[in-house]
């Protein structure tokens, strides 16, 4: 008998790739098309929604179906292809020839006059665009630091034990109110936003499901650990200034005590976990695996090139008057995170 569970509904198709995967969750008979997927855009919606339906059997799943599609081969051969599309893409247009160091300094850099979201957020932004900005990075906080736990079984010695510290801390330290995702929900909650994990996944652009893809298939790779881990110590080293900014922009626009505190925890934990990443985690994983270099280097790019692809995004509507989000999002505050 197959087993369900209840987990967020499938969405909303956006193109022939999607609807594939779509068709075959929904019951025995459909199979996807891998050819297709040699003409489709790499960033494009229908990619990375199809992408990011893959990956989503390996968190929680969807409604009304099987869990054993987690591991259907017909399914994994597909998201194979669909991953091949995608990491071509990232090593052909995000990916620079230089060494770990130098990629790490260079997060460490930030322009004098800043240009992006966080930036815009901070000095001008508007509670409606504070909403939309969470709405997209919903699909990623409210299960917070999971893609990144991917990595603790790849490492070894130094290198684990100092991501295994940070993810720790990630999770709450013990303390299921203070777990990220939870916290993220509060934030929601404050913003008016349904917390129900997935709500908004028809409404995320392709630009925030990359951000989102690129970590599960870092993650979900052995032989991506590498990426995985510049990808962590990219998103780590620039949390803090950028969380500030956020931090500033919800006590500006009065969007209430969880919004501003989850930025103000970010702000805080990450400024630690920037030196113990850097020094721990990347130091560690080149000090047993120093093949891992050109790997680690494209973590930390593909992170920028997806992150910066995402904020233009958002500015570009902005600046047209226009929403970002490709459906309006319904303001009730109800759900759980974790």
């Amino acid at each position: 008998m197959p087993i369900t569970i209840e987990g967020p509904a499938l969405p909303q198709p956006r193109g022939v790739l999607s609807a594939s995967v779509i068709d075959t969750l929904r019951g025995p008979g459909s199979r996807c098309a891998a050819e297709l997927v040699r003409r489709a855009e790499p960033y494009g919606d229908d990619l990375q929604l199809a992408l990011y339906l893959c990956y989503e059997l390996h968190y929680r799943g969807f409604a009304g179906v099987d869990e054993a599609y987690e591991w259907d081969p017909h399914l994994l051969g597909f998201r194979r292809a669909l991953e091949h599309r995608f990491l071509t893409a990232l090593r052909k247009d995000a990916a620079r020839p230089r060494s770990v160091d130098e990629a790490l300094d260079a997060l460490l850099v930030e322009p004098v006059e800043g240009a992006g979201v966080s930036h815009r957020l901070c000095d001008e932004g508007e509670l409606w665009q504070l909403r939309e900005y969470a709405a997209h990075r919903s699909l990623y906080h409210l299960k917070e630091a999971d893609p990144h736990a991917w990595v603790l079984p790849r490492l070894r010695g130094r290198a684990k034990a100092a991501m295994a510290a940070v993810e720790f801390d990630e999770y709450g330290g013990g303390r299921p109110e203070r777990v990220h995702a939870v916290l993220f929900a509060g934030l929601m909650s404050d913003l008016g936003l349904d917390t129900a994990y997935g709500h908004y996944l028809d409404a995320a652009c392709a630009q925030a499901l990359a951000t989102v893809n690129v970590m599960s298939l870092f993650g979900l790779h052995r032989r991506l650990r590498g990426a995985l881990a510049g990808h962590f110590a990219a998103v780590e080293i620039t949390s803090s200034p950028g969380s500030r900014r956020l931090a500033r922009a919800m006590s500006r626009t009065g969007a209430g005590p969880k919004a501003e505190h989850f930025y103000t925890e970010h702000a805080e934990a990450d400024a630690v976990h920037e030196q113990v990443v850097r020094h721990e985690v990347i130091g560690g994983l080149l000090e047993t695996e120093p093949q891992l270099a050109p790997d680690i280097v494209l973590g930390i790019d593909a992170t920028g090139f997806l992150e910066n692809r995402f904020g233009t995004y958002l500015l570009d509507r902005w600046d047209a008057g226009s929403t970002s989000l490709r459906e309006p999002y319904v303001q009730s505050g109800t759900g759980s995170a974790k």
